[in-house]
Order: structure tokens, then C-alpha cells, then sequence
């Protein structure tokens, strides 16, 4: 288990409206107070299954179509109460990223709104769709190839260079604690008042690790304030990624592979340090994409990998609990993001995967 050793306050900022936690009963002044406030779902035959009530945060109803729309605007807002960034001026501002995919659409999409310029690097081994929607955008996209954390060629690293060689602003969103911030004010607050503080487990994967350590600080923060029992926070790991035995036995190496984007580390990003953090599992691809078929053919729910991995993980931590609990889990992104790969029968196959029936 690791344990948090950053302790603080769970008074809600600003920006965090009233709006959000109650679901958009009112006109958003712009797009940016459109982010956040996504609906909690209740995946039926998880449920069926489990005896528990496994909930996902549909977090791909944000503008973007990702989680990582919450990240951006809290990475651009920190920026600005830095003076790093000035909204509105004639001279704007450049951010620069290394990024899967998701956070580079959230980004350029909050800068847009903001006045600013968008670089994204980003490996070109990610799907097209993330590709060709960032440049529709108006990204200025950068591709280049897939290389280990450990390589000076790596995306992160590439985009930490051209930041300083150009004067930009780096987003970092792996060390870059705006990011689990936005997720403890935000997330951790929203999902709180959808249960009622009513959960027992909330998991998710990592990629940056903003997400979890944002819930995990956001809702340890509010079972102290309301004298209720912490949720187990449960890290789900995608084969190839080493935050599983981080986790389990403080050991980073890493086996196996996945066709899962933007997800697993092989290293602990800056945002996961100081996290209390129960218990991890590790979720092979085959065990993710059966959740992805099912919650689209079943229940119309279109899913990328690794919202995936976070239901097959939800539906483990359930069963491990026993029935009549509730599992809170993120709903990352859509399936649409990913078409090229996870509905591309010859590619499944090519991978040994299975390919859904419908398409079979």
C-alpha cells in the first residue's frame, strides 16, 4: 500500500460550480464551464454480476471526449495564477505537450478558448482518429516515434526541449500536480455527491496518474470531513506497464504488451507520489476488450481501452469485495477515438485478439 503524505483541504475552488455537482441546471458561460459535471452511470450487467453497483463516470460527455479535458483546464488556469500564461493578451501564449492523444485534444481546445497556441508531440504510433482530430483542431502536431521514457527521444522529453528552446510553457502533465488538483477538487467532489459518500472502492489506470491521486486525495479528504469510512483506491494496470508491482511489491520491472494508448508507466510520475494507494490489478487486453463489446452491445455504451481495463478492474475489486458494495470507476473516452484499432477486425486479429461478433 502507499500511503498519502499530502494531506489537504477539501474546500471546494471557485470554479468548481454548483452547476457541476447538480447536473447543468443552468446555461454554462462558455465551454470551459462545460467541463466536469459528467453523469455517474450504473453498468447494469457489471452490477448483475457482481451483487455490487458498479458505477462509471462518463467522463467522455466532457467537450473533448476525454478526462483529460479536466487536466487541461486545470494545467492552463495554474499557468495563468502563475502569470505564466495571460488570457486575452494581444501577444497570447504557447503551451507545449508530449501526450498521448487526449490531453493534447483538451488542451488545444482550452487554449483555443483562451488565446493561446497549442503545440502537441505526440508518439505516431497512437490511432489515427486522435491524429487527424488534433489537426482539425488546429494543433500544431508533432509526430514522432515510439521510444521508452528512458530514450532522449521520447515524446515527453521532445516536448520539454522544444518547450525551453522556444520560451513556451511546458505542461508536464505527468509531474505537473495542477493536474491531480483539478481531479481532488473536481472528480473526487462530483463523484462524492453522486454516491452520497456512499462507495466503497473507486479504481482506475494510470497514465499520468492525475486521475487517481486526485480522487484518491479528493475522496480521503471527504470521508474524513463527514466522519465516513476512505474508499479503497485501487490502481488497474495494463500488461507492459510497471505501476502494478510499484504498487504490490515496489517493483517497477514490466512484462507483456497492450494495445491500450495514453495508459501505464514505466516510472512513477510526479502526481502518484505521496498517494494513498490500497491495492492494484493488473487487466490483460483480452479481459478489457470483453467489457468493451458488452457495454456497447448491451448496453450502449461506447468505450475506449482503457475505460476498459477500468470496468474489468471494477468488476475484480467487486467480486473481491463481496456483494452489496459500490465500485466507482472512469469511463475515459470513446470507442469512436479508437475505431481504427479496437473495431478493426484484421488488427484484432493480427494481435490474437477477439473481435466482436458484430463485426466478425
Amino acid at each position: 500500500m502507499v500511503e498519502s503524505t499530502n494531506p489537504s483541504s477539501a474546500s471546494e475552488p471557485s470554479r468548481l460550480s454548483r452547476s457541476a455537482l447538480l447536473g447543468w441546471p443552468e446555461p454554462c458561460a462558455d465551454m470551459l464551464a462545460a467541463i466536469g459535471g459528467t453523469p455517474l452511470i450504473r453498468l447494469r450487467r457489471a452490477s448483475e454480476a457482481t451483487g455490487c453497483a458498479i458505477l462509471g463516470k462518463a467522463e467522455f460527455m466532457n467537450p473533448g471526449g476525454s478526462v483529460k479535458d479536466r487536466a487541461a483546464l486545470a494545467i492552463i488556469e495554474a499557468a495563468e495564477a502563475e502569470g505564466r500564461l495571460e488570457p486575452g493578451s494581444a501577444s497570447g501564449g504557447t503551451i507545449v505537450e508530449g501526450t498521448a492523444g487526449n490531453t493534447g485534444i483538451g488542451l488545444t481546445l482550452v487554449a483555443n478558448a483562451r488565446g493561446y497556441r497549442s503545440v502537441i508531440v505526440m508518439p505516431e504510433t497512437q490511432s489515427q482518429e486522435k491524429i487527424d482530430f488534433l489537426r482539425m483542431i488546429g494543433a500544431d502536431l508533432r509526430l514522432v516515434p515510439a521510444k521508452p521514457f528512458r530514450d532522449p527521444g521520447n515524446y515527453v522529453h521532445v516536448s520539454r526541449r522544444l518547450a525551453e528552446e522556444t520560451g513556451a510553457v511546458w505542461a508536464n502533465q505527468f509531474d505537473n500536480l495542477a493536474n491531480r488538483e483539478g481531479h481532488r477538487h473536481g472528480t473526487a467532489a462530483e463523484i462524492w455527491h453522486q454516491t452520497g459518500g456512499a462507495l466503497d472502492a473507486f479504481t482506475c489506470s494510470c497514465g499520468t496518474g492525475g486521475t487517481l491521486a486526485g480522487a484518491s486525495l479528493g475522496l480521503h479528504e471527504r470521508a474524513a470531513r463527514d466522519g465516513r469510512p476512505a474508499p479503497r483506491i485501487v490502481l488497474a494496470d495494463p500488461e507492459g506497464s510497471g505501476l502494478y508491482g510499484w504498487v504490490k511489491s515496489n517493483d517497477l520491472s514490466i512484462s507483456g504488451s497492450s494495445i491500450t494508448e495514453g495508459i501505464g508507466q514505466s516510472r512513477v510520475p510526479g502526481n502518484l507520489e505521496g498517494v494513498t494507494i490500497d491495492d492494484a490489478v493488473r487487466i490483460g487486453d483480452p479481459e478489457a476488450l470483453e467489457q468493451v463489446f458488452d457495454l456497447l452491445q448491451f448496453e450502449g455504451l461506447s468505450i475506449g481501452g482503457s475505460a476498459g481495463i477500468n470496468v474489468a478492474a471494477a468488476i475484480r475489486v467487486a467480486r473481491a469485495l463481496g456483494p452489496g458494495h459500490t465500485v466507482v470507476t472512469i469511463l475515459c473516452d470513446s470507442g469512436a477515438r479508437y475505431q481504427s484499432k479496437l473495431f478493426n477486425p484484421g488488427f484484432l486479429r493480427e494481435k490474437g485478439l477477439p473481435v466482436p461478433g458484430w463485426l466478425a
